[in-house]
């Protein structure tokens, strides 16, 4: 399935310079790197150096927050369970929540002084509790980035410290804000729009301005350190439409902001999602020999939502092309079409169409009739 997704991801991504020709120009902004995403279908919208390897400082905790979600649904670790802050956990430098060694912190508190106070020593706590250390947890960090397709990142602790080899790129960014809100929708909804949090009678606001700025920004985090400078990711959903953004590398609290918002008021002004298919929806039905069955269903595993520019959904053609003969067996999720769009005449994009049943392999007898059916098809 990665190999898939990254398949899809690389489609989706093609450059379309006839319509794109017909856009305002994407803004430039003041950072270093920016990308900018329909969430529904990981398209770009408007980029700047999305491969550039860059120090993610804070936005590394989108990580470790994924990765508490998992363990919470796991069972590893509860949201009511406590958790002992050990001496590494209180002595982490930066940003703090201000847990203190020695006592006892629910692991929900950890997780909102992580997400909203941007707490260092929070992230600590929570490796520990999950892996047994941060060197642990470093790694199920970069497993976990493998398996999502995060092909430019290598993280080397839970919290964005600064180390010649923790690093990310825009690009990986985007799809891990983008699993997050797709995996943990209950949890990014609870904890990624909270505008403060209150501990040991500390209270810090969300360093995220967009939340206060725009009531259609609903996450995600920020970070900053000398070498990164400042960084945002934010997500934004008006209507049924959810788009992101990265920037890294703005000159100042503010810039990034402001940098931001403009990348999601030019997604939202400039393009409109188009559902072509919902999710499981047969697309159409193929011939299968030697199976058990005389056909398949084929669609898409999620729905499939392209981006097109404003005015542009009405002339949008599809094209199927599948190989023949199909020969059995065939198995759940294997691609066995493309679906080709076009705008206006003019390729626009092509995605895989995928199987969306199984069909064992017929008996013998079966097998048999149909080899003699395809001598003479």
């Amino acid at each position: 399935m990665l190999k898939l997704r990254s398949l899809l991801l690389v489609l989706l991504c093609l450059p379309v310079l006839s319509v794109a020709q017909q856009l305002p120009t994407p803004p430039t902004l003041a950072a270093k790197s920016w990308l900018l995403v329909e969430a529904a279908s990981g398209q770009d919208l408007a980029a700047q150096a999305p491969e550039q390897r860059l120090e993610p400082a804070s936005l590394t905790k989108l990580m470790t927050a994924y990765l508490s979600f998992a363990a919470i649904r796991q069972g590893t670790i509860k949201l009511d369970q406590t958790v002992p802050v050990s001496q590494k956990a209180w002595k982490t430098g930066g940003s703090r929540m201000f847990i203190q060694v020695g006592t006892q912190v629910k692991v929900e508190d950890l997780l909102k002084g992580m997400i909203v106070q941007s707490g260092n020593d929070a992230c600590v706590a929570l490796a520990e509790a999950i892996a047994g250390d941060e060197e642990n947890f470093a790694q199920m960090m970069n497993r976990e980035a493998q398996r999502l397709g995060m092909q430019g990142s290598s993280f080397r602790n839970a919290s964005g410290l600064p180390d010649p080899q923790h690093y990310t790129t825009a690009r990986d960014l985007a799809i891990l804000a983008g699993a997050l809100i797709r995996d943990f929708p209950e949890e990014y909804a609870k904890y990624y729009s909270m505008k403060e949090f209150r501990y040991n009678n500390i209270t810090q606001p969300n360093r995220n301005r967009l939340l206060y700025i725009d009531p259609t920004v609903d996450g995600l985090k920020t970070g900053h350190t000398e070498a990164a400078g400042y960084c945002l990711v934010s997500s934004a959903k008006r209507g049924s439409r959810r788009l992101l953004s990265v920037v890294l590398g703005a000159a100042s609290d503010n810039a990034r902001a402001q940098e931001s918002l403009k990348l999601l008021n030019y997604g939202f002004q400039f393009y409109d999602a188009v559902q072509l298919y919902a999710k499981n929806e047969a697309v159409s039905s193929l011939k299968v020999w030697k199976g058990k069955e005389s056909a398949v269903k084929i669609g898409f595993s999620n729905a499939l939502v392209i981006a097109v520019p404003k005015g542009f959904g009405p002339k949008i053609k599809t094209e199927l092309v599948s190989q023949q003969p199909m020969i059995a067996p065939v198995t759940l999720g294997q691609v066995l079409a493309t679906l080709k769009v076009s705008i206006d005449d003019k390729p626009y994009g092509e995605y895989p169409v995928l199987a969306l049943e199984a069909v064992p392999a017929a008996g013998i007898v079966g097998r048999m009739v149909d080899t003699v059916r395809l001598w003479f098809n």
